[in-house]
């Protein structure tokens, strides 16, 4: 997968008849490989509808998504199941581990699945717990360590294959400030250190000002765009609160 992402006037409807909801209208945008994207907007402005397309997981009514030459509406199941297996990582507000496996195990699973040797998982996986600061719990079961431990064992088994897109639906939701905060530097470690693509959904001001660019959505659609271009983040929290502020949109605490 080469290039960037193109989103061209992508529509999503539910229902049928009478009675239809138009959860995205008409959206254009693109991500360029190294960016990291955040998207905002209130329940139901049609965020995490986007995210579920861009990630395979829901299809287009209409428009095209692109990853470099490959356009994904096109694809049959297999090929979008092979296409998501091989390009996209994902980290989930709920995380998604498999409680009978521990730490560990549950990123090793992610590479047993691509059939890498043992010593390349052994080496690999090793590396992304030391990197990710959870090396010490690599024994223990996810109920047995805390969300934001868990989180970034999901973040690692994300990124294990070194996926060319990690896709975020709010992953701070489920963690307390202070994880909210490390898990969020440690985002933008991958992106800046690995040059890793990533595209965050999150109603959150604080998270969202980890981003190096902002879309804003209402009503399906997108009617705003924040660029942080080198401002700190303090300065970019601010405008994100002002644009939330002036839009209706959900202000949350700022930590």
């Amino acid at each position: 997968m080469d290039g960037y992402i193109r989103i061209c006037d992508v529509e999503k409807y539910y229902g049928n008849g009478s009675n239809v909801t138009k959860a995205v209208d008409r959206v254009s945008f693109h991500v360029e490989q190294g960016e990291f994207v955040g998207v905002m907007g209130a329940s139901g402005s049609g965020k995490t509808t986007l995210l579920n397309m861009l990630s395979t997981i829901d299809r287009v009514t209409a428009g095209h998504i692109f990853y470099g030459d490959t356009d994904i509406t096109e694809l049959s199941e297999d090929g979008l199941s092979e296409f998501r297996k091989r390009n996209l990582g994902f980290v989930f507000q709920d995380y998604n581990l498999l409680d009978t496996l521990t730490i560990e195990e549950n990123i090793v699973l992610a590479m047993t699945i691509h059939r890498k040797g043992k010593a390349e998982i052994k080496e690999r996986v090793n590396a992304m717990m030391g990197m990710l600061g959870i090396r010490e719990i690599a024994g223990k079961f996810p109920y047995q360590v805390s969300g934001g431990q868990k989180q970034r064992c999901a973040c690692a088994r994300a990124l294990i294959n070194e996926p060319k897109l990690l896709l975020a639906d709010e992953p701070t939701g489920a963690l307390d400030s202070r994880s909210a905060q490390t898990l969020l530097e440690m985002f933008t470690r991958m992106n800046e250190k690995l040059g890793a693509t990533i595209f965050m959904v999150t109603h959150d001001a604080f998270s969202a000002s980890y981003c190096g660019r902002i879309l804003f959505l209402k009503d399906g659609k997108i009617f705003h765009e924040l660029i942080r271009a080198g401002r700190n983040r303090r300065v970019f929290l601010n405008e994100i609160l002002d644009v939330l502020s002036l839009t209706g949109g959900e202000l949350s605490d700022v930590r």
